[in-house]
């Protein structure tokens, strides 16, 4: 995996070498292994790279045509390029080096444009075309891969990371007030929001194109865009096996050791089946026991399966230590607030894998294309929830064991049906607006938004699928892209760690998202299909047990050890983030908090991250 970064006049204007460069180096924690710059006439593309296929001179980039023609800065696995070589040199291409960014490029040199819709795997890339003067810049079907730009009438300025475009000069660092909104509800700005305005992110499957006529966005591929599967129930349960295999073993492919993430959960436990069968070594597989893990220990389950399948097997204790500190450098490795706090772990845990480590597997995505979330079975049964969610929602008591499920019935319970996936996403906001806690002005800037906006265009989008499928690829257009995959390549990427996560791979989920949700939903079962594929693969008693999610305890932090320090940030009167907050207002909210009598860690946490933010970028309100 790589850093990309670039600069791009439409008229043809110099570009300082200098500046590209600058904006390079701010991603070399994404690529220690190497760095470059390309410039042309209007044109800089900066490259720092992570060694992973062919490790020789000839994978070096950015990668020019032998022409001179193109050039690309890529960061990514493609993992069908094997497929695509064979096919460019029936065509007549000869290639000087193995790597896979060189296919990309001379898949670009023979197909243009419709060559990404061709390329099965994660990535972000810029190809500058000379000859026509053109920039594109494209993402992932999936959004695994991040891609920041500006644009307007006559440049583009473009990275995998927001820091490299401020280092461009290109782009202010003014606030995003609707990215912010969205971020109160949702611990992140969803779709092409930023927190800055001045900043977007190319959605999944998006390409932007930069020729004489300006600046355009356009979507070249969706996940969506998938065939009803109409095979019986035993047919799909061969056939998902079969892509999973098949999926794994794509992710295998390259020239240094890879692992697995292992929880002991059915995700990672299925990778790790399947990648020890075709390994070729010993596949070392990695758990992790926190010492803030609240009673949830994965590390027994992990060894468990981990001697079932006889891999190398590393047990790493992870401390939380200074986790203000953590907290803190986060903040920069994301270069906005993000209030999902599970990013502190997977940080902790990859700064701890060590310089041998550089390929490890994931389970990400598999509960949102297999179904495997509470919501979902919910959804199903929507008919029969809408029965009792309402009065349930106003009978349960207001104790501390009832705040979870009174929460979700009141929310289940509306009746605009467009609402109910985004309110029961929404976490940790109370049962009152979040902008209350802002001062006037910063509300009424606030509000002049919708935070709901994004679900409801995908509610509509998705008008002909079921409760159930609407909800799984709602959660697949919204929350997998923009909150985990942001989490999974921030947290790990800080570190040189090349997260790849196959169950989101192009083929297996054209199949499982083209199935009917009977396949993967039967009543409160979730992921039908895929234990049912697994069994004889996994262990049943991984199989049968329910899920136990992984909760970080902000809320816990925010009353005791953090508590200082939270005080210290969201208090201090002369910080330049204290003109955001109604002072009274978020002083009720930390006391309440701190006392005991409401729960308000998650939303503390996120106002934490954002005043962290404001104050360390320096941001204009």
């Amino acid at each position: 995996m790589c850093g990309i970064a670039g600069v791009a006049y439409r008229d043809g204007l110099p570009v300082d070498r200098k500046v590209v460069a600058r904006m390079g180096a701010c991603l070399r924690h994404r690529g220690p292994d190497d760095e470059g710059v390309y410039t042309g006439a209007g044109v800089g593309l900066a490259h720092t790279r992570l060694s992973i296929i062919d490790l020789s001179e000839s994978g070096r980039q950015p990668m020019q045509s032998e022409d001179g023609r193109y050039a690309i800065s890529y960061n990514g696995e493609v993992y069908n390029f094997r497929e695509l070589r064979h096919t460019l040199e029936g065509l007549g291409h000869e290639f000087r080096g193995r790597s896979d960014t060189e296919v990309v490029l001379r898949a670009f040199v023979e197909w243009g444009e419709s060559s990404f819709a061709m390329l099965e795997g994660m990535f972000a890339l810029a190809v500058w075309d000379e000859a026509e003067r053109r920039l594109h810049l494209a993402r992932d079907r999936f959004g695994i891969k991040p891609l920041y730009y500006h644009a307007d009438s006559e440049r583009v300025a473009f990275g995998s990371e927001i820091k490299a475009l401020l280092a461009s000069g290109e782009v202010g660092r003014e606030l995003d007030w609707a990215g912010l909104h969205e971020y109160l509800y949702y611990n992140t700005a969803l779709g092409e929001r930023t927190m800055f305005a001045g900043v977007r992110k190319l959605p999944p499957g998006h390409a932007l194109t930069l020729d004489e006529d300006g600046a355009r966005v356009w979507e070249y591929a969706s996940v969506f865009d998938v065939e009803a599967v109409e095979d019986d129930y035993a047919t799909a349960v061969e056939r998902v096996r079969e892509l999973l295999e098949r999926a794994v073993v794509a992710h295998l492919v390259s020239d240094v050791p890879v692992g697995v993430f292992l929880s002991g959960g059915i995700d990672s436990s299925a990778i790790t089946a399947f990648a020890s069968k075709h390994y070729g070594g010993k596949l070392k597989t990695f758990s992790a026991g926190f010492d803030f893990d609240r009673g949830v220990n994965e590390l027994p389950k992990a060894r468990a399966v981990a001697e079932h399948f006889g891999t190398d097997h590393h047990e790493l204790h992870v401390s939380g230590g200074d986790v203000a500190g953590v907290i803190e450098r986060l903040v920069r490795c994301h270069d906005q607030p993000f209030g999902d706090a599970a990013n502190i772990p997977l940080y902790l845990l990859c700064e701890q894998l060590g310089d041998g480590n550089k390929v490890v597997l994931q389970g990400d995505g598999g509960d949102e294309v297999f179904a495997g979330y509470r919501r979902h079975s919910f959804m199903a049964i929507e008919h029969w929830i809408d029965v009792v969610a309402k009065p349930t929602s106003w009978a349960a008591p207001m104790v501390p064991r009832w705040v979870r499920y009174y929460r979700f019935c009141q929310r289940f319970s509306r009746t605009n049906r467009e609402l109910r996936l985004a309110m029961v996403v929404a976490s940790g906001i109370g049962d009152t607006q979040p902008s209350h806690v802002f001062a006037p002005g910063a509300r009424a800037a606030l509000e002049g938004s919708d935070p709901f906006a994004r679900y409801r265009e995908y509610y509509n989008r998705f008008a002909e699928l079921d409760s159930a499928q609407r909800a799984v690829y709602t959660d697949s257009a919204i929350i997998l892209p923009d909150l985990f995959f942001e989490k999974v390549d921030k947290a790990t990427m800080a570190h040189g760690v090349e997260v790849r996560v196959p169950l989101v791979d192009t083929r297996l989920a054209a199949y499982v998202m083209g199935l009917p949700s009977k396949y993967k939903i039967r009543w409160m079962h979730k992921k039908r299909i895929m234990r049912r594929a697994l069994r004889g693969v996994v262990p049943d008693a991984i199989l049968d047990m329910p899920k136990v999610g992984f909760g970080v305890p902000e809320s816990y932090w925010m009353r005791t050890t953090l508590a200082g320090y939270m005080r210290d940030v969201l208090e201090d009167d002369t910080r330049a983030s204290a003109s955001l907050f109604d002072r009274r207002a978020l002083r009720t909210l930390i006391e309440d908090h701190v006392e005991g009598r409401k729960d308000n860690g998650s939303f503390l946490y996120r106002l934490l991250n954002l005043a962290l933010w404001y104050d360390e970028y320096g941001i204009a309100a």
